[in-house]
């Protein structure tokens, strides 16, 4: 079944400003996450979707084709899976259709090729169209805590907050790097959380997602060391 890696890279970023290309390990960030999808070998084509020339210079560098995103899927508003949805449909117009869209965030350079083919694997026609990266949190989400305007907290689930971790089960969380989906469910549901959701954990070294300086430092920090599982 045929199948389209789609790479989101807007150039507007507020926190990190051009972190798509920000310099990493010898490279722009983007080309890690080209160079795994390219190295899976489960790709059709690997696409970056992006509204900026530098973007796209360098993603086409890396090996990758490169999409113009129009403005209206360009703005701090615009949604991912908008993008995904306007690119499936051009790559249809042009007499390309696939079975099955995985989406990667630019922005997790430490994301490595065998844990995309792994999310991938996932899939299983009829039974499960929709899978991700995830993996645990460091701090018990149950504790969550909501800051009111006066600067008190409050807890965010009151009938919670006072469980034990270990009552509640293993808890994971979508790490903000891989997605896949079966085309016509992601259609249909217009979203990549749709039932049946399946997940491949990944270890916090791997699933950095690179949104603010201090995310930068870490993961260098981690590819210096070697530090990566």
């Amino acid at each position: 079944m045929s199948c389209l890696a789609v790479i989101p890279a807007r150039g507007g970023s507020r926190r990190l400003p051009r972190k798509n290309i920000a310099d990493f390990g010898g490279r722009p960030i983007i080309a890690w996450t080209v160079a795994a999808a390219l190295e899976t070998g489960r790709f059709d084509r690997v696409v970056v979707s992006t509204d900026d020339a530098d973007i796209a210079r360098v993603a086409s560098d890396a090996g990758a084709a490169v999409a113009e995103r129009p403005p209206a899927l360009a703005s701090d508003a615009a949604r991912v899976v908008d993008a995904c949805l306007d690119l499936l449909d051009r790559e249809s117009a042009q007499g390309r259709d696939y079975g099955t869209l995985c989406c990667l965030y630019p922005t997790a350079p430490l994301r490595r090729a065998d844990d995309i083919a792994a999310v991938l694997d996932l899939l299983e026609p009829g039974v499960c169209d929709f899978a991700m990266a995830t993996t645990r949190y460091t701090h018990p989400p149950h504790q969550a805590l909501v800051a009111e305007g006066d600067g008190r907290l409050r807890p965010f689930w009151p009938e919670l907050v006072e469980r034990r971790a270990a009552e509640l089960g293993e808890l994971y969380v979508d790490n903000g790097s891989t997605y896949a989906a079966d085309v016509g469910a992601f259609r249909r549901h217009r979203s990549f959380h749709g039932p049946g959701l399946r997940g491949w954990c990944m270890p916090f070294a791997r699933s950095i997602d690179i949104d603010e300086g201090e995310d930068l430092a870490l993961a260098r920090r981690l590819a210096d060391t070697g530090g990566l599982p």
